[in-house]
């Protein structure tokens, strides 16, 4: 198992797996491209509060219904403009239709950026979202064993079951050979290897609980490959605790402060170690 803080750095990896596979013969060298949807890693909880934070063309899927704007459960809507002074949304429907409406009054949104997959047969995939419809819970993973003409894929699962999609319909497709520590959190392997950028911009995906929670998943050995030996401990010995976490969402910019006028939603909250460069 790798696993790796971010997305970026994860996609990186899992691409790179793919290459090596096809050049050793274990994964199919005729490939399948597939417009994805990648979750917006970078955005928290309050940030979805506030129109300035979301970019054009978004992709949003909500989890809850909306008598204001009729948006349901379940349903896709794309950004196409932006007002972040009076902290409105646009986003168009699947049907054509365009809504407006103040984020702040919309809670339970996910937001995704489109990005093109290559995919093969052989190939180790992981689903980033549930569906119900196909009893597919949020991470979990599965080998392609067929792709036929029409882009439809036959997929085994490590539960053992068969199933068939096409991505078109069912976007929350990745590779699946490095995953994130939260992905990973439930799974256990006899090798782990751990992947920590101390540059990462976003600093707080690397952190005590990441490194526990990475760490722990290998049944007999984790290693751990860095660019700064140097600088691990201290980023890996991070305390992110939910009060810190609290006081870093109230630090708004003067735009978001001016229309703060509702009070905004809480942000959810014995083996050897070998380290490389």
């Amino acid at each position: 198992m790798v696993i790796s803080p971010d997305n970026r750095s994860r996609t990186e990896i899992n691409e790179r797996i793919h290459e090596e596979l096809q050049a050793h013969g274990k994964v199919s060298k005729d490939e399948h491209k597939v417009t994805t949807l990648i979750a917006r890693q970078d955005m928290t909880g309050a940030d979805r509060s506030w129109a300035q934070k979301y970019q054009l063309n978004d992709v949003l899927r909500y989890s809850r219904t909306s008598n204001e704007t009729s948006i349901k459960k379940g349903e896709y809507t794309r950004v196409t403009s932006i007002d972040a002074r009076s902290n409105l949304l646009t986003v168009r429907r699947v049907d054509g239709s365009e809504r407006m409406y103040d984020p702040r009054r919309h809670t339970g949104v996910s937001v995704y950026r489109d990005e093109q997959r290559a995919f093969s047969v052989g190939d180790r995939i992981q689903f980033t979202a549930p569906n119900q419809d196909l009893k597919i819970a949020n991470r979990e993973l599965g080998t392609i064993t067929s792709i036929d003409e029409n882009g439809r894929m036959a997929i085994r699962l490590e539960t053992g079951r068969n199933l068939q999609i096409h991505p078109q319909r069912h976007p929350h497709l990745d590779h699946g050979y490095a995953v994130t520590s939260y992905s990973g959190q439930g799974q256990t392997a006899d090798r782990v290897l751990i992947h920590v950028d101390t540059d990462l911009p976003a600093k707080d995906l690397i952190n005590n609980r990441m490194a526990y929670v990475a760490v722990s998943r290998g049944a007999c050995d984790a290693q751990i490959f860095t660019n700064d030996r140097t600088r691990l401990a201290e980023s890996l010995s991070r305390d992110v605790s939910h009060e810190s976490a609290h006081k870093s969402e109230k630090a708004l910019p003067p735009v978001q402060q001016e229309l703060a006028q509702s009070p905004k939603p809480a942000r959810p909250s014995g083996m050897e170690v070998g380290i490389g460069i």
